[in-house]
């Protein structure tokens, strides 16, 4: 088993409260299908929101490796924009990964613009490293709903305004 961190983060022409709802809030298990169609068919969540909430995500057919990303918030600041959550289920390269916990923070850039920096900690099953370019494509895959969520939003400017 080898432990390590992985962060990376993107700009987004959103902001913040407004990407936060989208993403990480309340209007996440509506908007994600909407900005991520043919990727994500359905969001669930069980719980209020708060520390213990599971979210389901069930991919498109499409997608290939991965039909369901489940995950737990271990914690989330909605006033800071910060979640924290733990993966029990599915992603791109569970199969190398004993554990995988993300921090998802976005933070204000200017008007109109956001900064979302995600942060994974891992566990690896065997006694290598996650190779580089999947420790790239796990950040990618998060950043990239984040982008989708963007041109969505861009293309539907009233809604969560």
């Amino acid at each position: 088993m080898v432990a390590g961190v992985i962060t990376d983060e993107c700009t987004v022409a959103v902001p913040t409260e407004r990407l936060w709802k989208a993403c990480f809030g309340d209007a996440m298990p509506a908007i994600l299908p909407k900005a991520c169609a043919g990727i994500i068919d359905a969001v669930e969540v069980d719980g209020p929101g708060g520390a213990g909430t599971v979210t389901t995500m069930k991919f498109n057919p499409s997608v290939g490796e991965v039909s369901v990303m489940k995950s737990r918030t271990v914690a989330v600041d909605a006033s800071a924009f910060v979640l924290r959550g733990e993966v029990l289920e599915g992603g791109k390269v569970t199969k190398q990964l004993k554990s995988q916990v993300n921090e998802m923070r976005v933070e204000a850039a200017g008007e109109g613009v956001s900064v979302v920096k995600v942060k994974v900690e891992y566990e690896t099953l065997g006694d290598a490293p996650l190779p580089a370019e999947d420790q790239a494509r796990l950040t990618k895959a998060y950043l990239g709903l984040v982008k989708k969520v963007e041109a969505y939003l861009a293309a539907h400017p009233d809604e969560l305004a």
